[in-house]
């Protein structure tokens, strides 16, 4: 399928809103950007699918970092993607993964791929370095 350019723009428009929506902390908005709300974190394994477990990750990720935020750098498209890169941002004030708080803040580059079937928003897949993150919280990690 061809990606037209009304179709392009409304995904364009979607992925932004999403990503604006988090920084708010507006965890309505940024639920009402999916058609089925999915979040796959490759670093950790993680997979959250269904409404109850992207409302988990949300309020677990934000009670160890309460002003996470992201900040756009580059936004590509695809035939049935959206894909961003961009600088996850924030401060450990809370437990992480068995992780105490450390009132460090990190900055780390990622890549999300915002996958689509027809015009709706059906997972963020999210790619990063999760020693990147560690290592500026202080954190060491054990093998």
């Amino acid at each position: 399928m061809t990606l037209t350019e009304e179709r392009r723009q409304h995904r364009e428009a979607l992925v932004r809103e999403h990503m604006e929506s988090e920084n708010r902390l507006d965890l309505e908005a940024t639920m009402a950007t999916f058609a089925h709300p999915r979040y796959e974190i490759i670093a950790t394994g993680q997979v959250y699918d269904g409404e109850a477990e992207v409302r988990g990750y949300f309020a677990s990720s934000r009670a160890a970092f309460p002003d996470q935020r992201n900040e756009l750098v580059a936004l590509h498209h695809a035939d049935d993607a959206v894909m961003v890169e961009f600088d996850l941002l924030g401060t450990q004030d809370g437990e992480l993964m068995g992780f105490a708080p450390t009132g460090r803040a990190f900055r780390c580059r990622m890549v999300a791929l915002y996958l689509f079937e027809g015009d709706g928003l059906v997972c963020e897949r999210v790619y990063f370095d999760a020693l990147t993150i560690l290592g500026q919280l202080g954190h060491t990690a054990s093998a």
